[in-house]
């Protein structure tokens, strides 16, 4: 499908091409807000204005329900909305615009990554598209807002475009840092990804990664049902129609509620679960205590949801389990020692999954020990 076909498919029409010197001018707003933004990246402002500079942009009618700006990777090129004022490049002009700079092409110009999305496992677009508004945002100097969606209330700096998936984002990298997230995002590796895999486990990675992609599929979906709606509401359609329309537009919101609340949840259990376990004095313990209470400051919320205050509860009775190790054996180090010396064997005879079966049965069985001689 050629490019005119795919532009018309999606109900794009060209207007005019803005020439270069508007493009340049374009180029030097974004490079200079991506280059003040993340200066921990070391970017450098030559090199991301040559390769926004060297796309072609143009003016177009876009669909009421798109975006200001899109970018079609197959020709290198951005299309603006009519309606936009270019004295104001919102947040989704620097999203587009960072599309650009993290593409990875093969000789031929076929696609291969674009960020945290894989293309030849088609994998990862939502997770990439969360980290992309998230970085846009920033660069706009956009500031956090309370947001209510799908009887979901909770913190985004993302309010109007991808606020859910920016929310969960932000709680992936409360247990990376955001350095790895962004340096993903720009140069198409995986860094982040092998990060979160080290916090938790490539499982737990995969899970979350797919909850994204369902997340975009549905709010997708969504859109679609809303724009037929309204098509129907205009040829006045039968009641009958519009009742099953509005039924399944429900069910598609059911579904974002349920896949938004189960990978907070993931996140929750498996990377707290994860750090509980490098805690070896009082220090980490009340470092680790601090964070597990901050993180209600990024919660995703609702009527009855409990997850997060059972969850903390069940952490408090096992940090007051560690803190009695502590108060009577002082600093933890045994764990760190037996771990070395199991990795060692590990490396020469087993399998990493081997290992980590080994080394949590025996470390259950040490700690047991423990209270048992406690309680005698």
């Amino acid at each position: 499908m050629n490019i005119d076909s795919v532009l018309k498919k999606e109900g794009i029409e060209v207007k005019s091409k803005l020439d270069n010197t508007q493009v340049n001018k374009i180029a030097t707003i974004i490079s200079r807000k991506i280059v003040k933004t993340f200066p921990e990246h070391h970017l450098k402002l030559q090199d991301l204005f040559n390769c926004l500079s060297g796309l072609d942009m143009y003016i177009a009618r876009m669909p009421e329900d798109s975006a200001v700006a899109k970018y079609f990777y197959k020709n290198s090129s951005i299309y603006f909305s009519d309606k936009m004022n270019f004295n104001n490049l919102d947040t989704l002009v620097i999203h587009e615009c960072i599309h650009a700079i993290q593409e990875i092409k093969s000789q031929k110009g076929k696609l291969l990554k674009l960020g945290l999305f894989d293309l030849s496992t088609n994998k990862g677009q939502g997770i990439n598209e969360a980290a992309v508004q998230l970085m846009a945002s920033k660069a706009s100097d956009s500031k956090s807002d309370n947001v209510k969606y799908y009887n979901l209330t909770f913190n985004t700096e993302s309010p109007l475009y991808y606020p859910i998936e920016t929310a969960l984002i932000n709680q992936m990298i409360y247990f990376t840092g955001s350095y790895p997230l962004f340096h993903s995002t720009l140069h198409s590796n995986n860094i982040f990804k092998n990060t979160f895999i080290a916090k938790t486990s490539k499982k737990v990675y995969d899970s979350i990664e797919n909850n994204f992609d369902l997340l975009l599929h549905y709010e997708e979906l969504l859109s679609l049902c809303f724009a037929e709606i309204q098509n129907y509401s205009e040829k006045d359609t039968s009641l009958k129609k519009v009742h099953r329309l509005n039924q399944k537009i429900n069910n598609v919101k059911k579904m974002i509620f349920n896949i938004a609340l189960s990978t907070q949840n993931i996140i929750i259990e498996n990377c707290f679960m994860s750090e509980l376990e490098f805690i070896k004095d009082i220090d980490s313990l009340n470092e680790f205590q601090s964070k597990l209470y901050n993180f209600s400051n990024f919660l995703i919320n609702t009527e009855n949801y409990n997850f997060y205050n059972q969850f903390y509860c069940e952490m408090m009775n096992k940090l007051e389990e560690k803190r009695e190790l502590i108060k009577k054996h002082g600093t933890l180090t045994y764990l760190n020692d037996l771990q070395t010396d199991l990795l060692d064997l590990e490396r020469e005879n087993f399998g990493f999954n081997f290992f980590y079966k080994l080394f949590d049965k025996l470390k259950l069985l040490f700690e047991e020990a423990i209270r048992d001689k406690q309680n005698n």
